[in-house]
């Protein structure tokens, strides 16, 4: 009476598909041995030469059955079997018939125990496939790390060792793990630091501090993270060269991961620049060179700082964004390239590393030009048409050339002033600030002035003026016109009915319905007025 097994039936249309592909092979041959092999266990009549023929005939089917499998497991559906597969379908096809056929064979216990250990290699490439690459990461996105699955492929393999040990062998695993007291506290020695990268390396995966790609900053050193296992974290410089670090000594280090929260960080670039460039100026140039630059973010826009007044030069900041650290040299050489171009068509010179002292003053050439257009202002104020051409000349060049930047306040409201200023070149606002709000009043430009009644009574400053642009200005301060006043004595009658006909302006009386003698009065007492505050503010 035949036993009829029940994975028969779905063995005969595999071996049918094989026998196709194989035509140098006899399906009668197969079959016929597939149909001994179900019978055979009830014919206790064979002989030991016969169950090896029969073993002769089946192991060769079977490897090629397994091979075939393993081809289409791994064409398909792209599970990747290597060399030990094939081992694992070797001995399989060895011991499975062997096993079956009941051979007094002593190798047979050791064969049984490469099956197991070779099978949960297979095991592995199959979770490793179908669990962590489609499942998880193909079909719900989550990124499993190369640490977890080289963890969950040396416990599946471990188990299979201590299982075969256990079973196969009687060695139970407390035996296993229970030794001499000397060996272990060697053994633990030996396995300290690598004990100790594993659990480091347990924490980078549990913390998620960087993944792969990431672009770090560690020990000083710009790299990107290109694997991170269960030893050490790999990393790859901006120069292509690869490093190995262990996990212990990441974890120990401070680590600046350049893409959190976001890819999009910034990068500054130092510069020092020449003491005779104005600051405003220098921003404009250094922001037109790394607005202009291939690979910077237009959000956030660059900004420059001034950032010291170093001992060859102003020292800047360049301030930008880009969103792939790797490119940073190359986006940093384009900015220094516009950068140098940007200086050299503006005139501003980048300073030699030396610490020379220098005593330098103003050209003087420089200086005689500005005070000469600020003498053909001056000329043009009502106030300043009593003094002669002579007096001028000698006031001048005692007036002081000073430089404003942008948004710096000339002067202030309600501050004591004793000084006067002409505007040379710039541009300049008038504010007004009453309760705490301000409000525009005026602008000024190239040939205006602007507090010459402080110059003249010592009153206080009635307005806030602010640069709108780079200002250059002639101050003339008290001691410099109370000289030429001494030195002129009649001027103060001409300067307190100038001041006299101003306020009269200002008051209106002029355009009121007076009488000429009303307004000859009026004038006549406000030039005593303010000849006496002259005489009495500049001490004459």
């Amino acid at each position: 009476m035949e036993l009829k097994l029940p994975w028969i039936p779905l063995a005969k249309p595999i071996l049918t598909t094989f026998n196709q592909t194989r035509p140098d092979l006899t399906k009668h041959l197969y079959m016929t041995l597939f149909n001994q092999l179900v019978t055979i266990r009830q014919m206790p009549q064979l002989t030991e030469g016969y169950k090896e023929l029969i073993f002769a005939l089946s192991v060769p089917g079977l490897y090629c059955l397994l091979v075939l499998g393993g081809r289409r497991l791994k064409r398909k559906h792209g599970v990747r079997l290597g060399v030990l597969y094939h081992l694992f379908a070797l001995c399989l096809a060895v011991y499975a018939p062997a096993l079956y056929l009941d051979l007094p064979w002593r190798f047979l216990h050791h064969l049984g125990a490469a099956v197991v250990v070779l099978g949960a290699t297979f095991l592995i490439a199959l979770i490793d496939r179908y669990l962590f690459k489609l499942y998880l990461q193909k079909r719900h996105g989550v990124t499993v790390p190369k640490f977890l699955m080289e963890f969950v492929n040396a416990a599946i393999l471990l188990i299979a060792v201590f299982l075969v040990l256990d079973i196969g062998y009687d060695q139970t695993i407390k035996g296993l793990l229970i030794a001499p007291g000397v060996a272990a506290v060697v053994l633990g020695l030996a396995m300290q630091d690598l004990v100790g990268n594993v659990i480091a390396g347990v924490a980078l995966q549990a913390g998620k501090s960087f993944v792969h790609g990431d672009w770090l900053i560690i020990d000083n050193r710009h790299a990107e993270v290109i694997e991170i296992n269960w030893r050490s974290t790999r990393l790859r410089t901006l120069d292509d060269i690869s490093i190995e670090i262990p996990n212990r000594e990441i974890v120990r280090q401070t680590i600046v991961n350049l893409n959190r929260p976001t890819r999009k960080h910034a990068v500054r670039i130092p510069i020092v620049l020449d003491y005779s460039a104005p600051p405003t100026r220098a921003k404009d140039v250094l922001l037109h060179a790394v607005s202009n630059a291939k690979g910077v973010c237009a959000e956030p826009r660059p900004k420059v700082f001034l950032k010291n007044f170093g001992d060859s030069g102003i020292e800047y900041d360049i301030k930008f964004y880009i969103e792939d650290h790797g490119q940073s040299s190359e986006v940093s050489d384009a900015i220094r390239t516009n950068v140098w171009y940007g200086l050299h068509r503006h005139g501003i010179k980048i300073p030699f590393p030396t610490r020379t002292l220098q005593i330098e003053r103003p050209s003087r050439d420089k200086q005689q030009e500005v005070q000469s257009a600020a003498r053909i202002i001056l000329r043009q104020q009502p106030l300043f048409k009593c003094l002669s051409d002579e007096q001028l000349d000698a006031l001048m060049p005692r007036g002081r050339v000073a430089h404003f930047g942008k948004d710096e306040k000339l002067i202030r409201q309600g501050d004591t002033g004793d000084s006067m200023f002409i505007l040379v070149e710039g541009e300049a606002n008038v504010v007004f600030e009453r309760n705490g709000s301000s409000k525009f009043v005026a602008s000024l430009g190239a040939g205006d002035c602007f507090g010459e009644m402080s110059l003249l009574t010592g009153e206080r400053r009635s307005a806030t003026v602010i640069a709108n642009r780079d200002c250059e200005v002639v101050e003339i301060i008290r001691p410099v016109l109370a000289k030429s006043l001494k030195q002129n004595p009649e001027l103060l009658n001409e300067l307190s009915q100038l001041l006299a006909k101003r306020q009269m302006e200002n008051d209106g009386v002029l355009a009121a319905e007076m009488t000429e003698t009303g307004l000859k009065a009026r004038e006549t007492r406000y030039a005593a007025s303010f000849l006496g505050k002259l005489r009495s503010f500049f001490e004459l």
